[in-house]
């Protein structure tokens, strides 16, 4: 799923294209707004809220999209061709007399009332990447819930958003903590620059084609995402990977097993412990 900087970046590429002009195409291809047409009205912005995309139109109307796993959006040139897919999976097209933005494979995608957008994004927490950013509400709402993995409280939108599978494990590297480690037991210092570290990988990463996290590495940009079995960066022990979750919804996870502490899978355990029958879980609102 993209993480909030590759969001920002969809946004940003919407808003140079579409803001400030009359849309002379409008095709929504899901059944409920089949006959919606927002021609002839001005695309006043496109903002990103966390993973979501708000792309708010003349009249007091927002276009909502997620991209969860599969989802794009492409712009291009109107004599250009289309390459994001074939035509069956496009789910919505916004034209304007140069550019057209064609959303592929959109699992979300909803037409609201401007004065509504809260019905869709108001869960959320704040905003790495927004004007909402607050780490000191960003860091009670992880602590709100001290005996869950730190990996999932990450990944929970509602704590605060932007956070996906990539800089969840990158952030439990930098930090020398395992994403099975229970949140309250992060040392206070830690938990205290949690915040900050995590706004600064995706502020440092928003105009980047790739996350980058690493220093010093040029061949390498991330320390753990992806790269088990390999060694690591820092120890030369092997990264090891296992998916984390609550049973309903789990990731794939990469840590390394000497430079971070704390509980993990067992060696050669393919999935994290499930919940015992019985045990409540928190859906993840994205």
């Amino acid at each position: 799923m993209p993480e909030g900087d590759t969001v920002w970046q969809t946004a940003k590429r919407l808003h140079n294209a579409l803001a400030g002009k009359v849309l002379t195409r409008s095709d929504l291809r899901v059944p409920k707004y089949a006959t919606a047409d927002l021609t002839g009205r001005t695309v006043l912005d496109v903002t990103p809220r966390g993973k979501h995309l708000l792309t708010r139109i003349e009249g007091g109307l927002t276009l909502h999209s997620h991209l969860r796993m599969d989802g794009s959006w492409k712009v291009y040139a109107n004599d250009q061709r289309w390459t994001g897919g074939p035509a069956h999976q496009i789910r919505a097209i916004l034209g304007t007399p140069d550019r057209t933005a064609v959303g592929y494979r959109l699992p979300v995608l909803e037409l609201l009332r401007t004065t509504d957008e809260h019905r869709a994004v108001g869960h959320l927490g704040p905003d790495l990447l927004g004007p909402d950013w607050d780490p000191d509400l960003a860091l009670a709402n992880l602590l709100s819930d001290p005996a869950r993995p730190l990996g999932e409280a990450l990944l929970d939108q509602r704590n605060l958003a932007g956070i996906g599978n990539v800089y969840k494990s990158e952030l439990c590297f930098l930090l020398r903590v395992t994403p099975w480690l229970p949140v309250g037991e992060l040392p206070q210092d830690m938990a205290a620059r949690l915040p900050a570290l995590a706004k600064k990988l995706l502020e440092a990463n928003r105009d980047r084609p790739a996350p980058r996290t690493t220093t010093g590495h040029r061949d390498q940009n991330l320390f753990v995402y992806g790269r088990a079995p390999r060694p690591c960066l820092r120890c030369h022990t092997s990264i090891r990977n296992a998916d984390q979750g609550d049973g309903s919804r789990e990731r794939p996870t990469y840590w390394c097993p000497t430079c971070q502490t704390g509980p993990a899978p067992a060696p050669g355990a393919s999935r994290s412990p499930r919940p015992r029958p019985g045990t409540p879980t928190r859906p993840r609102p994205t």
